[in-house]
């Protein structure tokens, strides 16, 4: 029993507080971020000794990761997808003013082929679409509702590759020939040869590589410096020869260059605008 002036014995709780388990969200996260600083891609063991993931786990997670982009797969190896690339790369830079400029060209294409009108750039290495124009008899594709494609099977993407060489370079190094159909070039000596003839023809085409059913041509559009700054492309359905697309969609690729280029001396006197490549929408 304790008396007046006695001292009370401070008594130290023992009970430890429990550490809270890191949520799926925290453990995709630590996928990534491993699979990103590795030097090559990844097996689900490797992965699973370096995260500290159970097997189970890290092989679940994976799965929902290669769905959305973000991991792929390489034989039985994983590595980061082509969609975390594009999400990490700066947005495309908006410049007022230009889409009442573009979108008459653009409406004008659809009025005369009545085909899904692309304009794209490369952001990432993704192709994405900065305005597209569509009827109610649109051929359907991956695309829709994205807004986004793979550059090495959409003819947006080819002419894109085909004449911006660091992109091209960039893809050599970290993107994936991926197989979307049994007629996706999924070789990069194969890819190289048609790029080749996309220069030289000034025009790009795609059959079926993207999605079933579907086929498109693009033409590139040059900014001031020369070089490339988007592309534009026709997407119609597979039975429908592209002979009869290629003319008008280079004509307005060409006549969106003139657009760009009168739009040149504006961008150079405004800091905001004149740095980085090209001009977008």
């Amino acid at each position: 029993m304790l008396t007046n002036g006695a001292h009370e014995e401070t008594v130290l709780s023992t009970q430890t507080v429990p550490v809270q388990a890191p949520s799926s969200l925290e453990k995709a996260i630590i996928i990534l971020t491993s699979l990103s600083t590795a030097a090559r891609p990844m097996s689900l063991a490797e992965l699973a000794r370096n995260t500290g993931l159970p097997k189970t786990t890290a092989y679940r997670l994976l799965n929902t990761l290669c769905r959305n982009g973000l991991t792929r797969r390489i034989g039985i190896d994983y590595t980061v997808g082509d969609h975390l690339h594009t999400l990490a790369a700066p947005a495309p830079r908006v410049i007022p003013g230009t889409r009442r400029l573009v979108l008459p060209h653009l409406l004008r294409l659809y009025e005369i082929t009545r085909q899904t009108v692309n304009l794209g750039v490369a952001r990432g290495l993704e192709v994405h679409y900065l305005e597209r124009v569509y009827g109610h008899g649109r051929v359907t594709s991956p695309s829709d509702g994205v807004d986004r494609a793979p550059l090495h099977c959409t003819a947006v993407g080819k002419v894109l590759l085909a004449f911006d060489h660091d992109l091209n370079a960039t893809f050599r190094r970290k993107g994936a020939l991926a197989r979307m159909t049994r007629h996706t070039v999924t070789r990069f000596p194969v890819l190289d040869r048609e790029l080749h003839q996309v220069r030289r023809q000034g025009a790009a085409y795609s059959r079926e590589e993207f999605a079933g059913g579907v086929a498109c041509v693009a033409a590139p559009v040059f900014g001031a410096d020369g070089k490339i700054c988007m592309a534009l492309g026709l997407a119609a359905p597979s039975t429908l020869s592209l002979t009869e697309l290629v003319g008008v969609a280079r004509r307005t690729a060409n006549a969106l260059s003139t657009v760009v280029l009168k739009l040149a001396p504006a961008v150079a006197t405004d800091p905001a605008l004149s740095g980085g490549p090209g001009l977008f929408l």
